[in-house]
């Protein structure tokens, strides 16, 4: 069975035809223009796997953390925008690009902004992050992001999703590691699934992990690795 790619580089060439026959409708450009945007995520995505540690065992892979501990200042939400302001910064070696999580091990996001004792983490909530995540029980592969682009704000997305994927609300779903985040880190649980807008792949909406409405005390990594 073609992989979710391969159908969009098919559906891709089709539209390819149509230009240069001269017959793609007005219409259709956008859902062009989705497709081309959907295969250059999933090969970045498809290029990180190439290169991620083939096991899931978590014994095998060892991970050990070095944590900073942080209180939460401010809050904002602004469109699309959704960040976190904490009382840590470049002083206690925080740095952008390091992920933060709650004591439960779930993801808050990615520290985007830093000064000497404050940081600014741009949570998962924010669509303008993309995440290589897997749901727990099945291992299928997606991309997570914020649902404010498509309707679901205070939720979760996961993309490109197989299109015979059995999806059951309250799948568990981590992150699938990579040099920015850990594997199995919880992102959230799904609530919701359905056929993306081209048909192609399916998507599901996920209830957050993190309960950002009364999140106090957050986790820096400020250095993971595998022993």
């Amino acid at each position: 069975m073609a992989t979710i790619l391969q159908q969009y580089r098919e559906k891709q060439q089709s539209f390819c035809s149509q230009i240069n026959s001269g017959n793609l409708p007005l219409e259709k450009v956008i859902e062009m223009q989705e497709v081309n945007y959907r295969i250059c995520v999933l090969e970045t995505f498809e290029s990180f796997c190439k290169t991620a540690p083939i096991t899931t065992d978590n014994k095998a892979m060892g991970y050990h953390y070095q944590l900073v501990d942080a209180y939460v200042i401010t809050r904002s939400s602004v469109d699309w925008s959704n960040t976190i302001t904490i009382d840590r910064g470049s002083n206690s070696g925080i740095r952008e690009g390091m992920c933060a999580i709650t004591a439960n091990g779930e993801l808050v996001g990615l520290v985007s902004e830093v000064g000497p004792g404050y940081a600014v983490i741009k949570s998962v909530l924010d669509s303008s992050l993309e995440i290589a995540a897997t749901i727990a029980s099945s291992g299928y592969n997606g991309m997570v992001q914020g649902g404010y682009a498509t309707g679901e704000e205070g939720y979760l997305r996961m993309n490109y999703l197989p299109s015979d994927a059995v999806i059951c609300n309250h799948d568990q779903v981590v992150t699938a590691g990579s040099t920015l985040y850990p594997r199995d880190l919880v992102l959230g649980s799904v609530i919701d699934a359905g056929f993306d807008e081209t048909g192609v792949a399916k998507f599901a909406i996920l209830e957050p992990a993190a309960d950002f409405g009364s999140l106090e005390q957050i986790f820096v990594l400020t250095s993971y690795g595998v022993e």
